[in-house]
């Protein structure tokens, strides 16, 4: 029962707008049901074939995000199922759920991942190479693709200082990326920073989606 107890301790501290994703990589099926069991319908998965064999195995209400670096060539076994997928870092990329989506007859939503982490082995794009992608979907036909925000991980340190500034710094891109015309294939509304250790600074910070699974789940063995 720690898993229900956990999970809506921690939902009784976010505010109405933000979304919790629970990450469930690596936790057997039976953890992952104890937490749906407690009313949770999102879950994070970094592997995309663990995540496909819980898709396969549990319940069909639920959203599946992939929230781990995503290779091109794996993108054809969730696209028939997928939510959101959190790390897209390349127009290649975006193309490839693009192409695999409308093999499904789906609209696959997106988050653009931004570099803001003073740390070389973190992914994502800077702001020109955010505009140049904004500006090539918007001129190919990219149908089956929908930008719904961006996400960012901030350094792993215990500066809270440090970790502010990168959160606010990705909440004013965010901002910007707000202003500019929706269209079908841009609709932000989505800012994902965030996770277990510094969740509550990122909601301070703006932030609509959180990943959180170590405080659910407990600690990866």
């Amino acid at each position: 029962m720690l898993i229900k107890e956990n999970l809506l301790k921690i939902k009784s501290t976010l505010p109405e707008n933000v979304t919790l994703v629970a990450v469930s990589k690596t936790k057997p099926i039976s953890d992952l049901m104890e937490a749906y069991d407690a009313g949770q319908r999102i879950f994070g998965e970094n592997k995309i074939q663990e995540m496909t064999e819980k898709w396969e195995a549990m319940p069909k209400d639920i959203q599946w995000h992939m929230i781990g670096h995503v290779q091109s060539n794996k993108v054809k076994f969730m696209a028939e199922y997928v939510s959101l997928i959190h790390g897209v870092d390349s127009l290649k990329l975006l193309e490839e759920i693009n192409k695999q989506a409308q093999k499904h007859n789906r609209v696959i939503d997106c988050l653009l991942q931004m570099y803001i982490a003073d740390e070389e082995t973190k992914f994502g794009l800077d702001e020109n190479e955010l505009q140049e992608i904004l500006t090539q979907v918007q001129q190919e036909k990219l149908t089956n693709i929908r930008i719904v925000g961006l996400m960012g991980m901030a350094t792993f340190t215990k500066e809270l200082n440090q970790i502010k500034e990168e959160f606010l710094y990705l909440k004013s891109i965010f901002d910007k990326l707000q202003l500019q015309p929706k269209t079908e294939k841009l609709q932000p509304k989505t800012l994902s920073m965030g996770m277990s250790g510094d969740y509550q600074l990122a909601i301070e910070c703006g932030s609509t989606m959180v990943r959180i699974g170590s405080s659910i789940f407990g600690g990866r063995k």
